[in-house]
């Protein structure tokens, strides 16, 4: 298929189909005038891709794991793939655990935004004197 078609079936940009080539994440033949071409497998690795991306993974960390698909059988690759993907876990992990303490201290100040809300309601009107 070509780039139109699996940017339609995937939601992808063509711009970013064609960033994903140049990073080394996504494969594609040429024909005689230059258009590219791409398997029909091409949908499934789009959607991994973007399922990496999603995550927070850059393109240099993505294209780090991507061997583990294309090559299942290697040691070699599937140990460089655990040891990337575990330090990317721990990434995660330590964004989720700031995220956490984010919104727990914007908690603290809604509560005190709340209390200083619910004061200024029930103060009485202030007196302005008259002319």
């Amino acid at each position: 298929m070509r780039i139109g078609e699996l940017s339609k079936r995937t939601g992808v940009s063509r711009r970013s189909l064609r960033y994903y080539e140049e990073q080394g994440l996504l494969t594609s033949s040429r024909s005689d005038v230059g258009q590219r071409h791409y398997s029909d497998a091409a949908v499934q690795r789009v959607s991994l891709i973007r399922q990496l991306f999603d995550a927070g993974m850059s393109s240099r960390v993505i294209a780090t794991v991507l061997p583990c698909v294309d090559l299942p059988g290697d040691l070699g690759v599937a140990e460089e793939t655990f040891t990337a993907m575990t330090r990317e876990r721990a990434r995660i992990d330590a964004d989720i655990a700031h995220l956490v303490e984010t919104r727990d201290a914007l908690d603290v100040l809604i509560g005190a935004n709340s209390r200083h809300r619910a004061e200024l309601s029930t103060a009485p009107e202030p007196v302005t004197p008259s002319a």
